[in-house]
């Protein structure tokens, strides 16, 4: 399904999250040994939040980006913003979730005025967009001068001796925890598949610079497989 584009890929994809959304964050959790947990606090850790600021949680999903935020910096005022209302409708139900506001968006016609974030967050969002330069500058544009984008998701392994174990375990091991627990292997099927079809870490930095952005870093998780990456406005 990787090869779907435009409306089609948009459909499938926001189909897709409403089967899984109920088993979501337990698929993540076992898929990366409770790594992602790390990696969202990093994220957060990354955007620099201060008391008062307004955070932009893209994608936001059930609203872990979002619970972390809160958590290190009680003091933010942010927004959770997700394609895919029963995501919301998940996370919503969560502790806590009733204090958070929640708001369906398009990631690539954002609902809200320029200047309207001092940072932009967005965890496992980006390999599902029709067209990353416009997220990104849709993104760009919602930031204040100064503001901050932080970018959680998968990259394009690099080629070494890890290698095959790393296909054994995206194309076998995660599409059967997949049927098992949600009885969606096709989902799981495609959330590896999207991996291996998404930039690589380094193409993604070479997109936030044409998109405007500067001070570009990012860190390669997970052997490779994960990157957080993070720039100014």
């Amino acid at each position: 399904m990787t090869n779907l584009t435009g409306r089609e890929r948009q459909h499938y994809v926001q189909t897709m999250f409403t089967r899984i959304a109920a088993r979501y964050d337990l698929m993540n959790r076992l898929m990366t040994g409770g790594q992602d947990v790390g990696w969202r606090r990093q994220v957060i850790q990354q955007a620099i939040l201060r008391p008062g600021e307004r955070l932009l949680d893209l994608g936001a999903g059930t609203g872990d980006l979002t619970r972390e935020a809160l958590h290190q910096q009680p003091g933010v005022h942010p927004l959770a913003a997700d394609f895919t209302i029963e995501m919301m409708r998940v996370g919503r139900r969560r502790s806590g979730g009733e204090a958070i506001p929640w708001m369906g968006a398009d990631a690539l016609h954002l609902p809200f005025a320029n200047a309207s974030f001092d940072a932009v967050v967005s965890g496992f969002l980006m390999r599902n967009v029709n067209d990353v330069p416009q997220a990104l500058r849709e993104q760009r544009r919602v930031l204040v001068p100064g503001g901050r984008i932080v970018i959680l998701d998968t990259t394009r392994p690099p080629r070494n001796w890890l290698s095959p174990a790393i296909q054994f375990y995206l194309h076998r091991v995660i599409p059967l925890l997949g049927r098992l627990l949600t009885g969606q292997a096709e989902a799981y099927t495609y959330l590896p598949d999207s991996t291996e079809g998404f930039l690589s870490a380094e193409q993604l930095a070479a997109h936030l610079e044409q998109a405007g952005f500067h001070e570009i870093h990012f860190q390669r998780r997970n052997f490779g497989t994960i990157a957080i990456h993070w720039a100014v406005k």
